[in-house]
């Protein structure tokens, strides 16, 4: 298994008129911790859009716990549990400011030619970078 953590503070603008996190924006703090992973790996997410591959997700699976309140610093970790074929399955987990586990979540993302927008395998270099850390 391969995995990273992230510790990011919680904006305003993430925010509703409760001082919630939106739930939109979780998506947008998986985001920024699969680049952070793959950048910890030595692979970005700019070299495999450079290469004309792109990674689109295809499902999103979140579970809300507790509600994660404005400029609260929460922490995101984030794993790879298997040596990825033509798609590639993130997990997540958010912790608030006490350590206590607020947002599970999963993405699938599959791998494309961004000319053709027709699916494409895994990059062996990407491929060969997991296989090392397994």
């Amino acid at each position: 298994m391969i995995s990273g953590k992230i510790k990011l503070r919680v904006r305003y603008s993430d925010t509703d008129q409760m001082g919630y996190v939106y739930y939109g924006r979780y998506a947008s703090f998986y985001e920024i911790a699969r680049v952070e992973l793959f950048r910890e790996l030595g692979f970005s997410y700019k070299t495999l859009e450079e290469s004309g591959v792109g990674m689109p997700v295809i499902d999103l699976e979140i579970k809300y716990i507790l509600p994660i309140k404005y400029d609260e610093e929460i922490t995101i970790k984030t794993s790879i549990k298997e040596i990825p074929s033509s798609r590639i399955i993130f997990f997540y987990e958010i912790y608030n400011q006490d350590n206590i586990l607020s947002n599970t979540a999963k993405t699938t993302l599959t791998f494309i030619n961004l000319s053709s927008k027709r699916p494409v395998r895994t990059p062996k270099e990407l491929i060969e970078i997991i296989r090392d850390k397994f």
